[in-house]
């Protein structure tokens, strides 16, 4: 790897802190009123922001066609 890349690659890494960190503090800004409308918690923000929290699929099946068939959530 050449210096430039390391600069580059270090610069990218800065950048994406940075939308990362003010992401962040605008959620946090946010009262709890308005986090529950768009469905976040405040204990999810950072996980949020740095993109680790993934919402739980549902393991409920989703009836097609009738009581007899059922599809798996993802299927649908």
């Amino acid at each position: 790897m050449s210096v430039l890349n390391l600069f580059v690659s270090a610069r990218e890494a800065f950048a994406e802190w940075r939308r990362r960190e003010r992401a962040y503090a605008e959620l946090m800004a946010l009262d709890d009123h308005s986090l529950a409308d768009i469905g976040i918690r405040r204990s999810q923000v950072r996980d949020l922001c740095d993109g680790f929290y993934a919402p739980a699929r549902s393991a409920t099946p989703v009836p097609v066609r009738g009581p007899e068939k059922f599809v798996s959530p993802r299927a649908v």
